[in-house]
């Protein structure tokens, strides 16, 4: 029988020469198995510890590839919203030898018939056709009426001479004289001009070089353009009381819609703010886009409802109803939508994709029915029963969770603390469920912007702030904002205050 073991004591003649292992030693060969087991022991482990770095990294280089494909489709997104491509819409298509006409939908506008007709011109037969350049033309005793508006310009200036009595004033020891009618004191420009050249920049928004040159076509009158930078500061020298009572009033208002943009004063950044409603606008350009700001404009608790988009700075207004923009829920949603429909591949989120457009089409109804409240053509006492019901939908929608982060963090918003914020133009009448109003009214500052690269000084933020609050104040009033501008120059506070509102209480 073999032996697996060797007989006890036994000791092997080949121990440092055996010929088995081609004359090596046994001991060294042992030692080197040993070693050669630990190494490999240890290649092993390095070789499970490699592998886990190769797998971290590959998630990271997964994610990283998915991260730069979101940034490249919000990229191009945000290039083609703001470089479109100049094609015409399909819809835009027309039968040849057609215009377009009105969107549908719109309502026609025609131009109303003259109250009153100044002159009346006879005109004669013709006696050659236009068409065709005959001269057989036979006359009949049709009539043909026609009416034609047009201006009447008087180029030239109208210079009045004010002849003044003086009195002497005991108290200050000096002669005074009062100003006449239509007069300005001590200035060489009347207030009929100063009024047209504050309402062609302010109403119009030209700059001051082409108001003069206006002025010097149009009227025959000349200034340089630092002539009506003093026009605007006699205006705002006389506009800041009522600009004060503006923004008492607009803080009592029942419902003000608020926003702000970008604006540039002596190369800093600065923001033009607005509050306002259908009655009141009030401007304010400040160097910050805070909380202190909002708070400077609206107060610390407004008691009114206010209308905003998802700026936090308006969470230290504390007011007491707040309604959120819908129409920016909508845009960003439908910007989420063409940036997942630029992804590619696996990155691609169908969930996302589909709650987007939800949510985009569940807004658009509940702005429909904003309006229709509005108008009038939905009754109030459906308003209770309808925001249940949008409470629940958008309970369904939101559900759950997405892992594209950008729709992700819209669903969290949705289901957030600010959810309650989303329906509140249900709950009180005469609220519109969208901040169109402040971003209609702040739009003449966006394009101001542009034409005259902001301001250069304190002064003139304060002029940029006053004049276009009084002049579109006036027009909601009611009252056209060229004749207001002349009363304000010409009158005293209480004067103007009445022609700037319907009811100056």
């Amino acid at each position: 029988m073999k032996r697996v073991y060797p007989p006890y004591g036994f000791r092997c003649p080949y121990t440092d020469n055996c010929p088995h292992l081609e004359g090596l030693s046994t001991t060294w060969v042992l030692e080197g198995y040993d070693r050669a087991d630990r190494v490999y022991q240890e290649h092993l482990r390095i070789i499970d510890l490699f592998r886990g770095k190769l797998d971290e990294t590959m998630k990271r280089v997964h994610l990283l590839e998915k991260e730069n494909e979101e940034l490249r489709a919000k990229n191009t997104a945000l290039h083609r919203r703001q470089f479109k491509a100049n094609k015409k819409p399909e819809h835009a298509a027309s039968p040849a030898g057609r215009t377009r006409g009105a969107p549908v939908g719109h309502p026609g506008w025609f131009r109303a018939a003259p109250s009153r007709v100044d002159k009346t011109v006879h005109v004669s037969a013709p006696t050659t056709c236009p068409h065709c350049g005959s001269n057989s033309l036979v006359p009949t005793e049709e009539l043909r009426e026609h009416v034609q508006e047009d201006i009447v310009i008087k180029p030239r200036t109208v210079v009045c001479r004010y002849v003044h009595k003086e009195a002497y004033c005991r108290r200050c020891g000096r002669s005074v004289i009062k100003a006449g009618e239509g007069e300005l004191l001590h200035a060489p420009i009347g207030p009929v001009a100063k009024s047209v050249a504050l309402y062609l920049r302010y109403r119009i928004g030209m700059t001051y070089r082409k108001v003069g040159e206006v002025f010097k076509d149009v009227f025959g009158l000349e200034f340089v353009p630092a002539s009506a930078l003093g026009f605007d500061r006699t205006a705002l020298k006389k506009g800041g009381p009522l600009y004060e009572d503006l923004r008492e009033k607009m803080r009592s208002s029942e419902v003000v819609h608020a926003d702000e943009t970008s604006w540039r004063n002596d190369g800093t950044g600065h923001y033009a703010w607005y509050a306002g409603n259908s009655d009141l606008a009030f401007f304010h350009i400040d160097r910050h886009r805070s909380t202190e700001v909002a708070q400077a404009l609206l107060g610390p608790a407004f008691d009114g409802v206010l209308v905003t988009d998802r700026y936090a700075a308006y969470n230290g207004v504390h007011a007491k109803e707040r309604q959120t923009c819908l129409a920016h829920l909508i845009t960003r949603a439908k910007e989420i939508t063409r940036e997942l429909l630029l992804l590619e591949g696996s990155s691609r989120d169908a969930p996302a994709e589909a709650f987007c457009e939800r949510v985009a089409r569940f807004f658009s109804k509940a702005c429909s029915i904003g309006k229709d409240l509005l108008r009038g053509s939905l009754a109030w006492k459906e308003a209770p029963r309808i925001e249940k019901r949008c409470v629940s939908e958008l309970k369904k929608i939101c559900r759950r969770p997405l892992e594209y982060k950008p729709a992700e963090t819209l669903r969290a918003f949705l289901v957030g603390k600010d959810r309650k914020y989303l329906f509140t133009f249900l709950r009180h009448p005469g609220v519109p469920p969208t901040n169109n109003q402040a971003e209609q009214s702040i739009r003449f500052l966006v394009i101001f912007r542009k034409v005259m690269f902001g301001t250069r000084s304190e002064k003139g933020l304060r002029t940029h702030s006053i004049l276009p609050s009084l002049v579109l104040t006036s027009i909601r009033q009611g009252h056209r904002p060229r004749e207001f501008l002349e009363a304000l120059l010409t009158s005293d506070t209480k004067t103007a205050q009445e022609a700037l509102y319907r009811n100056s209480s």
